[in-house]
């Protein structure tokens, strides 16, 4: 990286900006300008500015990035402004930038407020690095230079979109994880006889690896989907400008700028069929949203059921050891609380709420363009993030540690009706009828019974509940 000389900037205490509205005062070392000024003032309403996702903040980067060699293809700016700009960039990639970058994620200007943030920081980044004061903008001008040929219609949209993409890619690694984790403890618990329940109620014998081999492909498809949905992130509305018409950008700029973000991003981004649909309408982010929402809902699922299978230890079921994360109570010695999946299950709560907004702003655009995407980055970044995060802790402290208790397992399933089906095969139902009734009166086991009175004894009625446990096209 090219290292920035010293100017008259460095020294001074502020700066003065004007426009139209007024003049502001800005710090001296601060590269951001009025209209970013204006942007905090009039719209910081959450605790996270623009800067917070690097991948947001990097996508809008490589937007700019890709602009500027487009633009210099196109002789629309001079080598020389190119290669500031593109250094500029490089530059907030790097993370250098991250103090200027003040505006609200959750702006309500549409997303101009942050397209100017990045057009100003980029413009006194660039001058900096030609040698001249920033706050000038004589060699290189926030909108003339920096966001030629583009509008905050087509930029932030965009960049929304490629952050997305970036970001879903640590998530789906994280589901893989966890499938194959859940894969690992299938394999581990396939001989384990379990009680299988419906309703709460005890049902049929099934091995406890079937329950786990059920937790894994679900999750297996959780990231399939997660996969197919990212790849609809692909088309981008760059080139389009304010409306889809693409004003104020040469003919080949669009060629040119989907050309030069492939080099530097790596992902084949491409222009859409219909420039206008791609402005005026965000659903792919309805489905993104509601991939996010399928996957948190299906995760606490399991989640719920390792806090029943885990309950007690002494008066619940038991069946399963949790891994201990923390004492359990401030008041109740000795208790341990299922802490881990319960984090995953209110995880989704947030995840599930933050799709509710996302719904409701990409059914909220009107006419030419969606004012409401700033709240559709803040919920789809926080989803995503409180995803990734959320799996990765529920996979490396919950579910690598998770034990079975084999003796309790079996000892739930031979002390329940639930074996009373395995041997309706060889017995007939009416008199495995009159057997159950006859456990449930006297409190006794069914197997007790059956080897008492001769019916069948008890190495052949764990043979009949063993057969019964493996799936019938299994059996051969």
């Amino acid at each position: 990286m090219r290292k920035i000389p010293v100017s008259t900037f460095e020294h001074a205490a502020e700066r003065t900006e004007q426009d139209y509205v007024g003049e502001v005062r800005i710090p001296a070392g601060k590269l951001y300008g009025v209209n970013t000024v204006r942007g905090f003032d009039n719209l910081s309403v959450s605790p996270l500015s623009i800067a917070h996702y690097p991948a947001f903040r990097d996508a809008f980067a490589q937007c700019k990035w890709a602009a500027a060699l487009a633009n210099l293809d196109c002789g629309v700016i001079s080598g020389a402004q190119s290669e500031a700009i593109v250094l500029a960039c490089q530059d907030i990639i790097a993370g250098n930038c991250d103090d200027s970058l003040i505006v609200d994620l959750l702006e309500g200007s549409g997303g101009t407020s942050t397209n100017m943030n990045f057009n100003e920081v980029v413009a006194n980044r660039a001058q900096l690095f030609m040698g001249h004061p920033a706050g000038s903008y004589d060699i290189v001008h926030p909108n003339d230079q920096v966001n030629a040929s583009q509008s905050t219609n087509d930029v932030y949209p965009a960049a929304l979109k490629i952050a997305t993409h970036a970001m879903l890619g640590g998530l789906i690694e994280e589901v893989r994880e966890l499938a194959a984790q859940f894969d690992a403890k299938a394999t581990r618990f396939a001989d384990i006889l379990h009680l299988g329940r419906t309703c709460l109620q005890d049902a049929q014998p099934m091995r406890l690896g079937q329950l786990f081999s059920g937790y894994a492909a679900l999750t297996h498809r959780l990231a399939d989907e997660l996969l197919t949905v990212r790849a609809k992130l692909h088309t981008l509305p760059l080139g389009g400008t304010a409306i889809g018409t693409g004003f104020g950008a040469p003919a080949a700029y669009r060629g040119a700028v989907y050309r030069h973000l492939g080099e530097v991003t790596g992902v084949a981004y491409q222009a859409p069929a219909n420039a206008f649909d791609a402005m005026q309408n965000m659903d792919v982010f309805s489905r993104v949203s509601a991939e996010l929402r399928t996957c948190s809902a299906a995760l606490a699922k399991i989640a719920t059921d390792l806090t029943k299978l885990s309950s007690g230890p002494v008066g619940g079921i038991g069946e399963l050891r949790l891994p201990e994360a923390q004492a359990g109570s401030s008041i109740m010695p000795g208790k341990v609380n299922p802490v881990l999946p319960m984090a995953m299950i209110q995880l989704s709560f947030a995840v599930i709420g933050n799709d509710v907004a996302v719904a409701q702003a990409v059914q909220a655009g009107e006419l030419e363009i969606n004012h409401f995407e700033p709240v559709v980055a803040s919920r789809v970044f926080d989803s995503i993030t409180l995803l990734t995060r959320g799996i990765q802790r529920f996979r490396e402290k919950c579910i690598a540690g998770l034990q079975a208790d084999a003796a309790r397992n079996l000892e739930h399933l031979t002390g329940s009706m639930a074996v009373a089906t395995a041997l309706v095969p060889s017995l007939g139902y009416a008199k495995v009828s009159k057997l159950a009734r006859q456990s449930v009166s006297e409190g006794r086991s069914l197997l007790a019974i059956m080897a008492e009175s001769g019916v069948m004894s008890e190495a052949e009625a764990m043979a009949a509940i063993e057969t019964a446990s493996r799936p019938v096209f299994e059996a051969s």
